[in-house]
């Protein structure tokens, strides 16, 4: 497979023509953390479909927790107790046939059950229950998720630091921060599916940070050794468009 071109990575950032967002969403207080793995190893984990995304032969695995905000379908209110709530996701990069890039998750959890049940029913994506706590009003973030079917909690201490500037095209940050696809599968039909979403570049800063647990690597078959990621920054988020889910037609030859 050929990797994504420079402009198919920049064409990607552009907002999708033609087509109405169905949801909006607000990412708020991100927390970026990867390490690196050998890009064969995360090769074995992706699906039919889909090859690993590398910058300059590396690839990375991402750890990502937040605050979703405002969660709503395009044409209703947000809703007190259902559209605010705790999200932390594993993921790495990832193109399609089509040279398109994005990003892939091994996991999604979330204190919200709704969400949970309708990300997994109409989105084909691998969300998981959690007991999660995350209190607002402090210097620093103090970020705790257990996963409520498996014995294992991630816990991270984080503030941002001094602000950085918009990621370059070509930069690792912009290889590691500026993706606008997700791609999910759907085991039964064997079917690859494509989603788009659409925001302002994230503002970044250094982040400051403390590990003291990290169990959701491990939940997806990554094993960091006790190692410190290779890249982590903070950003106070993004108000979001959500598109439709598509189907990935595949490239017979």
């Amino acid at each position: 497979m050929n990797m994504p071109t420079a402009d198919q990575r920049l064409a990607v950032c552009a907002k999708p023509e033609g087509r109405p967002h169905v949801m909006y969403q607000s990412w708020k207080e991100l927390l970026f953390l990867h390490w690196e793995f050998p890009a064969e190893d995360i090769q074995a984990t992706l699906p039919p479909g889909l090859t690993v995304d590398t910058f300059e032969g590396r690839a990375f695995v991402g750890l990502v927790p937040f605050y979703m905000r405002g969660i709503r379908p395009r044409f209703c209110p947000a809703l007190p107790g259902i559209s605010n709530f705790l999200e932390l996701n594993v993921r790495t990069y990832v193109f399609d046939e089509h040279g398109r890039p994005g990003v892939w998750f091994y996991s999604l959890d979330c204190n919200q059950a709704l969400a949970v049940r309708v990300a997994r029913r109409f989105f084909h994506l691998p969300y998981f229950d959690a007991k999660m706590s995350a209190p607002t009003g402090q210097t620093s973030i103090d970020y705790v998720c257990d996963r409520k079917s498996d014995e294992s909690k991630t816990h991270i201490t984080y503030q941002a630091g001094q602000r950085l500037a918009v990621p370059e095209p070509g930069s690792l940050e912009f290889f590691l921060l500026e993706r606008y696809r997700l791609f999910s599968y759907n085991p039964k039909s064997s079917q690859l599916y494509s989603g788009r979403v659409h925001h302002v570049p994230y503002p970044a800063h250094e982040a400051i940070y403390e590990i003291h647990e990290e169990g959701s690597l491990r939940l997806a078959g990554f094993e960091t050794d006790a190692k410190s990621p290779v890249h982590a920054v903070t950003s106070p988020g993004v108000d979001v468009k959500v598109y439709a889910l598509e189907r990935v037609p595949a490239i017979r030859g």
